[in-house]
């Protein structure tokens, strides 16, 4: 028996780290799906299925947002505290948080572990990773418990003391990039109009989404310690296009929606503006509902679903495809239109393989999305734009829906479920974490030509 014991642990010890981030993802998702299935999680005392428990502790973990039941009638204060715990642990990763342990307890920090944590954050380099370690933990708690308080203090007005803890609840579920709310029904849309509790949320998700090592070096230049000519240019590719996303979502759903009275068109000029930005923010991978989504035009949902694909940025709390890699693509494009010989941004000359990379994530992200969104057509009946819709949100861990998500079949269900994994993990490393051994190409062929274009 010993043996036996002995032989598996060995085996789990030489797995690769991306095998290790995603077994390690998969762990907290089964331990969350046993909870919601017991008693004591529901307000009727009936715990969840096993597929829905399954779907809604991946939907928490995996930061996406969707949900199958109605968190704020269904969950028990039990319940929606451990969804609140599940959502912090996949909003900080699960490696983030076992190094914050290990550092508490005062153990050394081998390099395997710190392989890890740079590939669970996307960084270029380990080193220094226990100091943003300790930098992510204070930072998280910073913005949570400082939005918390905003939104309760404005929430006390309409629960009484009540007020703080929906306040705290919230706040970690928009830094984490969640969009879980407990309110029940369609209580929240009352607080779209309201620039309190709007734009709180709304500069929780961007925060949350522009990575941690990002906001370390923002810190730095607020507070005049670095110049914005020495920042990284991770963190210049990051914050412009985060800008220009943000411009450009408020342009197009501002122009968009602004005669559709479903939605924006029966609000005030600054109402408008105020819910584009909302709308322009949320797709990043946050998925607050403030508004019926299933009312918006098809336009402004196609216009959504590419916001949500694109997501956050690397090392963030957010999904997509990343809005870095989105720039090396497009500045690759330019580039090609130019004759340009090399790929160029802020100065700076891309290396081939951070093109490949990006042109890989791309394709392979694409390829898991057709093949979700043809795979549901298939088996239910909704309208194509509406399941497009769900899948993308999925995938970029977004949580936004058209109001399908309860009603799809349990096949369907599961898929999702595989996609919300593969949209947290990011989809290098979870196709690196099905590949048993990594080989570099010693040889190199004789070059070839093909026509294309």
């Amino acid at each position: 028996m010993l043996t036996i014991i002995s032989s598996h642990f060995k085996r789990f010890t030489t797995l690769n780290p991306y095998q290790i981030l995603v077994l390690s993802f998969a762990s907290v998702i089964l331990i969350g799906a046993f909870l919601f299935m017991l008693p004591i999680s529901a307000k009727n005392g009936v715990g969840l299925s096993f597929v829905n428990a399954l779907f809604m502790s991946t939907s928490a973990v995996c930061v996406t947002g969707l949900s199958v039941v109605d968190t704020g009638r269904y969950f028990s204060t039990f319940g929606q505290i451990i969804l609140a715990i599940l959502i912090q642990i996949g909003g900080l990763g699960v490696m983030t948080l076992t190094m914050t342990l290990a550092i508490l307890a005062g153990k050394h920090i081998r390099l395997k572990n710190r392989l890890l944590m740079q590939e669970s954050l996307n960084l270029l380099t380990f080193s220094g990773v226990v100091r943003l370690v300790i930098s992510i933990i204070k930072t998280t708690f910073a913005f949570e418990f400082i939005g918390g308080t905003l939104m309760g203090i404005r929430l006390c007005y309409d629960y009484g003391w009540y007020g703080f803890y929906l306040g705290y609840w919230h706040a970690v579920s928009a830094f984490c990039n969640a969009g879980f709310d407990i309110f029940g029904g369609t209580t929240i849309y009352r607080y779209l109009t309201s620039p309190i509790i709007c734009l709180t949320i709304c500069f929780l998700i961007i925060f949350g989404g522009l990575g941690f090592s990002v906001l370390s070096e923002l810190g730095m230049f607020l507070r005049k310690e670095e110049k914005w000519a020495f920042m990284s240019l991770h963190t210049k590719v990051v914050l412009r296009t985060t800008l220009v996303l943000l411009l450009l979502g408020v342009v197009a759903i501002f122009f968009l929606e602004y005669y559709n009275f479903a939605t924006i068109g029966a609000l005030t000029f600054w109402q408008k503006l105020l819910a584009s930005f909302y709308l322009s923010v949320t797709p990043r991978t946050a998925g607050f509902t403030l508004m019926n989504i299933g009312q918006l035009g098809h336009a402004t949902l196609f216009f959504i679903i590419i916001l949500m694909f694109i997501g956050a940025s690397p090392g963030s709390t957010g999904g997509g495809i990343k809005t870095t890699t989105f720039t090396v693509i497009f500045a690759s494009i330019m580039s090609i239109i130019r004759g340009n010989k090399d790929v160029v941004v802020f100065n700076r000359r891309l290396e081939t393989d951070i093109i490949l990379k990006s042109l890989t994530i791309f394709f392979v992200s694409m390829a898991v999305v057709v093949g979700a969104t043809m795979y549901i057509s298939i088996r239910e009946h909704f309208a194509f734009i509406r399941i497009l819709f769900e899948v993308v949100s999925a995938f970029a861990t977004v949580g936004l829906s058209t109001g399908i998500t309860s009603m799809l079949s349990s096949s369907s269900k599961l898929v999702l479920i595989i996609i919300m994994l593969i949209g947290r993990v990011g989809v290098m490393t979870f196709a690196l974490s099905l590949s048993m051994k990594h080989k570099k190409d010693n040889v190199h062929l004789p070059p070839g030509k093909i026509s294309i274009g």
